[in-house]
């Protein structure tokens, strides 16, 4: 079964690689040339014994060369002439071969890469990121050390036992016959080890994948495991894991290794019995002594090879398990499906509708269960609530990371479904919480969405985002790195960099995703004042915990347990002693008894 797997495995990736055929014929011609010239010395060698031993009766003598010293010239410019072959087309296949490992390492890397963009949110938070940077990065290699020498040793194999066995059984049909004996215990060999080693090096490649996710869950933790003193724990658990890692490629090991041994016993059959019978054949006179030595070599030839064939079943193996994951990847079907073919207005005003929208999420069971909200053109709409009620999915529904179960979302009155994805994220600018930024410098992040903005344009939204001031302080102002996710700089300077660059983008729906956590009182201020004109002729959409930042909302709307329970202006809101109300007397320290108690997750 696994076997089958294996080859299955290489057709699908033929089948991707069709592309790629031209060179593919190129690589394998060289190979059997090269390989063709290989094993001519061998013959060359066997006529030169007749020459020695029949000289003017030789074979060559018969093609019209008279004198045993003509005939060893002759066959030395043809010994010449086939090692320079040889050399040649031995270096056409390495650079053919290794180029076309590249190539296509490359493309694969690369399409798997944009399919995995495809995918929505759900296919991430269901995924480890280090198993997918090992598919992506460790297992294409895979499929390149393969190509770098594998593919070339299956080639010549199978060229070697076809043209071996027909000089063999062009001199001798019963010595072909006695040579060739173990060639079936071979060919079973090889297969039977691949059946048993192929499920040993899928579950090798599932073990790098936990490794890499073990690795890279720890590097990026690195602050939480030394303020929690951890170190001794992670190192352990590392260490379970690499050691599950030493295991499951020991047992492939155990079983590849068992394979040359087994085969060099059967070739030492071979071997013997050609020596044996062919000896005694030319000692009877009824085989040529040329003969009898081009048939020996070639034993050799033919047989030795073969004890590499572990090695290449060992490759083989390895690139068709890291194949299968590779092509897997590409084969899945994203959740949130980019079919939209409508259009946004030529000038989009920004409304935006959530229309009875329910949704829930798979793994918790929470989620919204019939949202109705509008978000009026130019104007600003707040989401309130407590932890996980609900009003971050929202955002993730409008910007479809996900895809809602029921209801439907518009922006300008168009189904944001029916809309190209890329249109629609072109329309909002998203200002996150969990702010990423790229390793490079802030120049290039701010202009990440806009890679042709002006320095004037990036500084004019670094001053509304309140971030100008400390840019001017840092040693290189805008071209300071700030390395791998930002770690060079405070939060809140990454969150004031993360709306400028929203900001810069322009776009006309502006979603704050508690976007002035981070920040000190004094800077959430100065971006308080900025928004008015941050929200001139925008839709913004605010989401916060701190009420203090939405007071001035046009709408707010109180989500509880992933429904709206209350909506109104602050001032009305305020008036109406619910939730909101409680929430506002705690965060400004008036509440007390039942009041303090309506809001309950408060943390």
């Amino acid at each position: 079964m696994q076997t089958s797997s294996s080859w299955q495995a290489l057709g699908r990736l033929l089948r991707y690689a069709h592309g790629y055929r031209s060179r593919i014929i190129a690589a394998s011609a060289c190979s059997v040339i090269n390989k063709l010239f290989d094993i001519a010395p061998e013959i060359l060698i066997g006529i030169a014994i007749d020459v020695v031993v029949n000289q003017q009766e030789s074979f060559v003598a018969k093609l019209g060369f008279a004198s045993a010293n003509e005939q060893i010239i002759v066959l030395g410019v043809l010994t010449f002439l086939i090692w320079v072959g040889e050399s040649v087309f031995e270096y056409l296949h390495l650079i053919l071969w290794r180029n076309l490992g590249q190539r296509l390492q490359s493309d694969l890397r690369q399409d798997a890469y944009e399919v995995l963009q495809r995918h929505d949110m759900a296919f991430f938070e269901g995924r480890s990121s280090g198993e997918l940077v090992s598919i992506l990065n460790d297992d294409v290699n895979q499929l390149e050390r393969f190509l770098d020498g594998g593919a070339n040793d299956l080639v010549q194999v199978g060229v070697t036992v076809v043209a071996v066995g027909a000089v063999f059984f062009v001199i001798s049909p019963l010595i072909a016959l006695l040579a060739f004996t173990p060639m079936p215990i071979i060919v079973w060999g090889a297969f039977y080890f691949q059946r048993k080693a192929s499920p040993l090096y899928s579950g090798v490649r599932d073990r790098v994948g936990t490794l890499a996710s073990r690795l890279a869950n720890n590097i990026g933790g690195m602050a939480t495991i030394k303020s929690f003193t951890a170190e001794k724990q992670e190192a352990e658990r590392l260490r379970i894991e690499s050691e599950a890692y030493v295991e499951a490629n020991r047992k492939a090991i155990s079983v590849s290794s068992a394979f040359v041994p087994i085969i060099r016993m059967a070739i030492l059959a071979g071997f013997l019995l050609t020596f044996i019978v062919g000896g005694m054949k030319a000692l009877n006179g009824e085989l040529n002594v040329g003969a009898y030595g081009v048939l020996v070599f070639l034993t050799q030839r033919l047989l030795w090879p073969l004890t590499r064939l572990a090695q290449t079943v060992d490759l083989f193996e390895r690139a068709m398990a890291s194949s299968k994951r590779i092509l897997d990847l590409m084969q899945t079907q994203p959740g949130v499906r980019d079919e939209g073919e409508s259009s946004f207005p030529d000038t989009v005003r920004g409304e935006v509708t959530f229309d009875n929208v329910s949704f829930t999420y798979p793994q918790t069971r929470s989620g919204v269960q019939g949202i109705s909200v509008t978000a009026s053109a130019g104007k600003t709409l707040a989401l309130v609530g407590a932890t996980g009620s609900g009003k971050s999915t929202l955002i993730k529904l409008l910007l479809r990371f996900y895809s809602p179960d029921a209801g439907k979302i518009l922006i300008d009155g168009v189904a944001v479904d029916e809309v190209p994805l890329n249109e629609l994220r072109g329309v909002i600018g998203l200002v996150s919480q969990d702010v990423f930024l790229f390793e490079g410098s802030i120049r290039e992040n701010l202009a990440y969405g806009k890679p042709d903005a002006s320095d004037a344009d990036i500084e004019a939204c670094a001053r509304l985002a309140e971030a100008w001031e400390f840019i001017e302080r840092l040693p290189n102002g805008i071209h300071t790195q700030v390395g791998e996710r930002g770690v060079k700089l405070s939060g809140g300077q990454r969150q004031r960099l993360s709306l400028a660059r929203a900001l810069l983008k322009n776009p006309p729906i502006l979603v704050l995703d508690e976007a002035t956590s981070a920040v000190d009182n004094e800077t959430e201020a100065a971006i308080q004042k900025s928004l008015a004109k941050i929200a001139h002729q925008r839709t913004v959409i605010m989401i916060a915990h701190r009420l203090s930042t939405i007071v001035h909302a046009d709408q707010i709307f109180v989500i509880d347990h992933g429904r709206v329970v209350e909506q109104g202006t602050h001032r009305k809101l305020i008036a109406k002693r619910g939730l909101y109300a409680a929430q506002w007397n705690v965060q400004t320290g008036q509440a007390s008894g039942p009041l303090k108690r309506l809001w309950p997750f408060q943390p």
